[in-house]
């Protein structure tokens, strides 16, 4: 079971922290944006007597909500269409357990989500990496090369758009690619969607289930953790048209009981969150990138693309290894008792040696934060002695 290199440096961090350094947080992405009032509100308005079991689909009241969100957005389905999960992660794992068996394949653009590799472990899914290069901003890999990675066992694949880590958005034509592959060798796709509200500069968000002939091969991977800046809710949903892998799905649902009964009443409430949110926030992300990816490419030696979405950045740096890198920043560097904390990019590839000189930063953080974080990042490079 790989180690998550977002939090695998914690324990180094938490030293710093007693050590009396002030860390910046971009290794995580925990947004600093506040979750939106409604849903606290529905929470501190909770009047049940029993704390009960909810079905293990979700409740009715919240899969018929969020059926109202994903129909404004063109997806066309039902509450029939929904399973409610424990989070993203848990609707990754049972999309992976319901369409795959142990020993199956699926392909998934590299540098992924470094818990990909994870939830493959867990289940007994071989993952097959297709490299993406930063040279192009992580853009989708050539078509021809994902039909050379399929074999008998490849099952499925697997994108995340905007894409954690690298905050690529794949544009309508690249989707409409993957369709003709998915569709000539009867693959599923699955969409891990968690950043879809974030799409900056006016580009437009396009979903396999905006794509007209897939119905039966789409999985749709979503939670309101990102959306909503409500991370510790762990409320997710897988959404397909597939009755078939619903049905299986279901069962894997029935096995873990059901999803929490407070945060599906805390995500009702979400549904109703108003579009001035999501501007204001977009809005503000917006500027923190333009903030953070500035300030990276003033920096000697260091490459960063200007992503579409999500709230991370990939970077390049002038440096030996990421993982010593990112370790040596918190247990032997400061700056005027200050040091940031990384996530080094080895652990978002599943090809070894890939990332050994990028990082991921999430802009999580205010746009003075981000700016002490820069400032403290160009010091800490200069300073590193395993410069490349």
């Amino acid at each position: 079971m790989p180690a998550s290199p977002i939090r695998k440096l914690t324990p180094f961090a938490d030293q710093a922290k007693k050590d009396g350094k002030k860390v910046y947080h971009l290794n995580i992405g925990q947004p600093d944006i506040e979750t939106p009032q409604g849903m606290l509100d529905a929470i501190k308005g909770i009047s049940f007597k029993v704390w009960a079991y909810t079905p293990s689909e979700g409740t009715f009241s919240y899969r018929e909500k969020l059926t109202q969100y994903y129909n404004h957005i063109g997806y066309k389905i039902t509450p029939k269409n929904i399973i409610v999960t424990t989070g993203g992660s848990e609707a990754i794992t049972i999309a992976m357990m319901a369409c795959l068996d142990p020993g199956d394949e699926v392909i998934i653009p590299e540098p992924f989500y470094a818990n990909y590799n994870g939830f493959a472990c867990q289940t007994g899914i071989t993952v097959t990496p297709i490299l993406s290069v930063i040279d192009n901003g992580f853009a989708l890999p050539p078509i021809a090369k994902f039909e050379k990675l399929i074999t008998s066992k490849t099952k499925a694949i697997l994108i995340c758009s905007p894409n954690n880590p690298t905050g690529y958005l794949y544009s309508e034509e690249e989707l409409e690619a993957l369709k003709s592959l998915v569709l000539k060798y009867d693959l599923y796709l699955f969409a891990d969607e968690a950043y879809r509200e974030f799409c900056y500069d006016g580009r437009k968000f396009t979903s396999p289930m905006h794509l007209d002939g897939l119905d039966e091969n789409v999985i749709i991977l979503d939670t309101v953790s990102k959306r909503y800046s409500a991370c510790g809710a762990r409320l997710g949903c897988i959404i397909t048209k597939n009755e078939n892998v619903i049905a299986t799905a279901l069962k894997f649902a029935q096995a873990r009981l059901s999803p929490g009964l407070v945060e599906q009443i805390a995500g009702e409430a979400a549904v109703d969150t108003p579009t001035s949110y999501f501007e204001t926030v977009n809005k503000e992300y917006t500027n923190r990138r333009d903030t953070i990816v500035k300030a990276l490419n003033k920096m000697d030696g260091v490459f960063c693309p200007n992503p579409g979405g999500a709230f991370y950045v990939v970077a390049q740096l002038p440096i030996d290894n990421a993982d010593k890198f990112c370790q040596w920043m918190l247990e032997s560097f400061s700056y005027h008792n200050e040091t940031v904390m990384m996530a080094p990019a080895t652990g978002f590839y599943s090809t070894a040696g890939k990332g050994l000189n990028e990082v991921r930063l999430a802009y999580v953080l205010n746009i003075p934060e981000i700016e002490k974080a820069m400032v403290c990042l160009e010091a800490g490079l200069k300073a590193y002695p395993g410069k490349a």
